[in-house]
Formats: structure tokens, sequence, C-alpha cells
């Protein structure tokens, strides 16, 4: 018979995971935010389109990559088209599908803000641990699943 409830240690590891995840996430939109003007998902947004063949991923594939709703994406890519950071273009063998592209300004925006959360992030993560606790941190990751490789865009 399954346990129906975690172990005390259990609990305590799953909680703390949790508090670590939101404390992380909470700081980080808030520098980017307060400094670039842009979301913690509008920055994941323009930094997978910047890595991506051509500057540009399908939509459905997009949201996957930053872990979103389609709804949420299509809001998101919305405010950085407004913006002019981001543009949609159709798919031409697919009549429903779209394309979201990084655009020269949202490249710019993005070198912009890439370094300042740069360091952030290293602030709040990696100066905190020593070598051997990122290599133990990257085994645990790549264990639950988060190592999995991404899907780009398109074939290069």
């Amino acid at each position: 018979m399954e346990k129906a409830w975690l172990e005390p240690d259990e609990q305590d590891v799953w909680r703390g995971f949790l508090r670590m995840n939101a404390w992380i996430y909470d700081e980080l939109e808030r520098d980017l935010r307060t400094r670039d003007g842009f979301s913690l998902i509008e920055y994941g947004i323009l930094a997978h389109l910047s890595e991506a063949p051509r500057q540009r991923m399908r939509m459905r594939v997009l949201a996957e990559t930053v872990i979103v709703s389609r709804s949420r994406l299509s809001h998101q890519i919305a405010r950085l088209e407004r913006e002019g950071h981001v543009r949609r273009e159709h798919c031409e063998d697919d009549r429903r599908g779209l394309w979201a592209v990084l655009t020269e300004r949202g490249a710019s925006a993005l070198d912009r803000a890439a370094p300042g959360h740069a360091a952030r992030v290293r602030s709040l993560m990696f100066d905190r641990l020593s070598d051997s606790q990122v290599d133990q941190l990257r085994g645990i990751v790549d264990t639950l699943g988060g190592g999995r490789p991404e899907q780009g865009g398109e074939p290069e």
C-alpha cells in the first residue's frame, strides 16, 4: 500500500524546495521588472528566441520551452510585440501555425538586460554554492527531468 503522506524529512525537503524556488523566482522577477521592465517570462522568451535558429521559434514550442500555457504566451508575445521586441509571422507550411521572431530592438534590449540578470542569478544561486554543490545540483536537476534537451525553432 502506498504511503498517504510524505515522511517528515521528505516534507521538510519538499517545502524547502518550494520556498527556495518561489524566493529565487520572485527576486529575479522583481530585479528584471525594476531594472529592465521585463517579466521573467518575457526575458525567457527573448533569451530563447535569441538562441534559436534564425532567432525564431514556433509559438507552441516556445510555450513549452518557457513553461507557460499557450494563452499566457500569446499575452506575453502581444506585449513584447507592442514594444517592438518580437513580431509574429505565419508559418509557410502550416496556416494555423505562427512563428515568434526576435527583432533587432528585442535583441538590443536583451543584450542590455542580460549582464544584470546573469549577475543576479549568480548572486542568488551560484555564488552561494561550491563547485561540488553545483555539480550535485546539476545531477539532481538532470535526474528530475530539468535537463531535458530543448526543442529548437527549426532545423538548421
